[in-house]
């Protein structure tokens, strides 16, 4: 049965390697990147040290988060390559990793694909007026480059995963806008697994001056991509940028059914603790929510995987306590 028609809410157990915060954006709402330069990247023993301890952990999806080398830099190859051997590295110690390192080339998403089950970017806003506000000085958030990582995805046949960042200074017209495109190309493609609505938070680090996305808002928006989206698409909230418990369920109740990677820190939101699975069966058990960890590939692209990625599912796929999606 569809998680949709049952009181099923999954989750993903998690952790983030960041391989660089510097990122040639200036998006002026964030608070992940650092200046390009001013950041150290993250190493292959490092990150081998870190995986071997969580080998012993609950934790099954290595996502790979990573600021973003401008494409016509001369560190672009090296940070890629770097993107390529943590996923492989993480794939090697039995994880299975995913990767959101914002747009990348065609070749570059072609060679991902061999060492992730599951890939993703935020479309986070399809009209072109943001890239005179929040967008100004963030070349990558061009409507259309990012529709294009969509497509490719799709052609690619990787599972995918994308949403909407709320808040930022579009319309409501804006967001029925996006939603459609991604089903338009769910329905060409039969790719995207997820789709998070995300509501902007203010974190201490950002210049953008506004405040935060309204949660009372949120279980109507959700209603309404649930009638936009595929059945298919799960809708994916971030639980930790929903404070209210009531909120929360609210947004379950309007058809929410993921709660995303949970790990032991928001990498993108750092002032908003995640809240751990024990916290979440509290609020959702007594309302008549079951919490079920997933994998970062959902069933039905499996066999979409093929040589290592197919024989990396084959453990946790063992797993009882892994809901199938």
């Amino acid at each position: 049965m569809s998680p949709s028609t049952q009181n099923i809410v999954t989750y993903s157990p998690a952790y983030t390697l960041v391989p660089t915060y510097e990122c040639f954006n200036r998006c002026t709402y964030c608070n992940f990147r650092t200046d390009p330069g001013k950041s150290p990247w993250l190493t292959i023993a490092d990150s081998k040290s870190i995986l071997q301890q969580l080998q012993s952990q609950n934790i099954c999806e290595i996502l790979i988060l990573s600021g973003e080398v401008h494409p016509l830099s001369s560190r672009r190859e090296d940070w890629f390559k770097l993107i390529y051997d943590l996923c492989a590295l993480a794939l090697s110690m039995g994880f299975l990793p995913h990767t959101n390192a914002g747009p990348l080339s065609f070749t570059e998403m072609q060679k991902l694909k061999n060492v992730n089950v599951s890939m993703g970017l935020m479309l986070e806003q399809l009209t072109p007026k943001l890239l005179n506000t929040v967008h100004r000085h963030a070349p990558s958030k061009l409507p259309q480059l990012r529709l294009q990582q969509l497509q490719w995805a799709g052609e690619l046949q990787i599972p995918f995963t994308t949403g909407l960042l709320l808040g930022i200074g579009e319309t409501e017209e804006d967001w029925w806008e996006g939603l459609a495109a991604i089903s338009d190309l769910h329905h060409r493609y039969q790719h995207i697994q997820e789709v998070i609505l995300q509501p902007h938070s203010p974190g201490s680090q950002q210049t953008f001056d506004a405040e935060a996305f309204n949660p009372l808002q949120l279980p109507e928006v959700i209603a309404k991509a649930r009638e936009i989206l595929p059945a298919d698409i799960t809708i994916q909230i971030p639980p930790n940028l929903v404070k209210d418990e009531g909120w929360l369920l609210a947004c379950l109740d309007a058809g929410a059914r993921d709660l995303g990677a949970i790990s032991p820190k928001d990498e993108v939101n750092p002032d908003y603790p995640h809240l751990q699975e024990q916290r979440l069966r509290e609020i959702l058990q007594p309302a008549g929510w079951e919490l079920i960890p997933r994998l970062p590939v959902y069933n039905q692209f499996n066999g979409w995987l093929v040589g290592e990625l197919a024989a990396a599912l084959r453990t946790p796929l063992e797993d009882a306590n892994f809901y199938r999606k």
